[in-house]
C-alpha cells in the first residue's frame, strides 16, 4: 500500500536521534516520487515552522522516501486545476513561502539527494544551505520540456549557481549527473550511494557541534550578502562579527583557545 495514505506526508526520521541537535525530515509520497502537492507543501511548512522555534534542533536534514528525492510539483494536481489561474498562483506562493522559510529559519538545512531532483525538487535542493548527493542522483529543471519555464526554480538556481550553468539547465531541461551538479555548485559534493546517509549525518553532526549562536548569525549573514555591493557586504559582515564578539560563546571559545583549555560547552542559544 502507499505509505503516504497511512503516514504523514512529511515525517521525522525516528532512526536519527535528536539528542545531538540533528532533526531529519522525510518527504513521504514515495509512489509519486515525493511530488510537491499542496498538501505536502503544507505539511513541510508546518514541520519547518515547528523546528525553527525548537531550540534543541541545531541542524536539519531533508531527504525523500522511496526512489527519488523529489520530482517537483504534482503535475496531475496542477492539471486538475488547468483553468484556475488563482489556484496556480496560490500554489506557487505556497511553495515560495516554503523556500523562504528554508532561508530564514536559524538552522542550516542539508539536502540529502538520491534518485532524481527535478523542477521544484531541484529548486528545493538549491534552496537548502548545503546539499550532498549520491553519485547516481540526477538533476533537471524540466518544465521547459512541457512548455513551462521553471521560473520559481530559477530563483533558487541563480542564487546558488553561476548564471550560465543555471541558464543551461533551465533552457534545455536536460538532466545533469551528480558530479556535474557538484562542479556547478548545485550540491557541495557527491558520494557513493551507499555512503550517502553516513556522509550527510557526519556533516550534520559536525555543524551541530559548533556554537549555535555563531551558526545562526552566519547563516543570516550569508543569505544577506547575496546581491550586495562589496562595500555594503563588508559593512554588514563587520557588524555581524562585532555582534558575535558580544556573545557568551565567543567569549568562552576565544578564552579557551588563548589559555589552551578544552573547547567550552556552547550555550546553543
Amino acid at each position: 500500500m502507499n505509505p503516504s495514505l497511512e503516514e504523514p506526508l512529511v515525517k521525522r526520521d525516528a532512526t536519527i536521534s535528536s539528542s545531538d541537535g540533528v532533526a531529519t525530515l522525510v518527504l513521504n509520497r514515495p509512489e509519486q516520487f515525493n511530488a510537491l502537492s499542496s498538501a505536502l507543501l503544507g505539511a513541510l511548512q508546518a514541520e519547518l515552522d515547528a523546528i525553527a522555534n525548537d531550540p534543541s534542533v541545531r541542524v536539519v536534514i531533508l531527504k525523500g522516501n522511496g526512489r527519488a528525492f523529489c520530482a517537483g510539483h504534482d503535475l496531475r494536481e496542477m492539471q486538475s486545476h488547468a483553468n484556475e489561474r488563482q489556484w496556480h498562483q496560490s500554489l506557487f506562493e505556497q511553495c515560495s513561502t516554503v523556500m523562504l522559510t528554508l532561508a530564514s529559519m536559524p538552522q542550516p538545512i542539508i539536502a540529502q539527494v538520491h534518485g532524481i531532483a527535478t523542477a521544484a525538487g531541484c529548486q528545493l535542493v538549491a534552496a537548502c544551505d548545503l546539499a550532498i548527493a549520491g553519485r547516481s542522483a540526477r538533476f533537471a529543471t524540466s518544465g521547459i520540456n512541457l512548455g513551462l519555464f521553471c521560473s520559481t526554480p530559477a530563483v533558487a538556481l541563480t542564487h546558488t549557481m553561476a548564471a550560465k550553468h543555471a541558464a543551461e539547465m533551465l533552457f534545455t531541461g536536460e538532466f545533469i549527473d551528480a558530479p556535474t551538479a557538484a562542479q556547478w555548485g548545485l550540491v557541495n559534493r557527491c558520494v557513493d550511494d551507499e555512503a550517502l546517509s553516513e556522509a550527510v549525518l557526519a556533516t550534520a553532526r559536525a555543524v551541530a557541534t559548533k556554537s549555535f549562536a555563531a551558526v545562526r548569525s552566519g547563516k543570516a549573514l550569508l543569505r544577506a550578502l547575496n546581491g550586495r555591493s562589496l562595500t555594503d557586504a563588508y559593512r554588514a559582515a563587520g557588524e555581524n562579527m562585532a555582534n558575535d564578539m558580544q556573545s557568551a560563546d565567543a567569549n568562552a571559545g576565544i578564552g579557551a583557545f588563548l589559555h589552551k583549555k578544552p573547547s567550552p560547552v556552547w550555550t546553543h542559544q
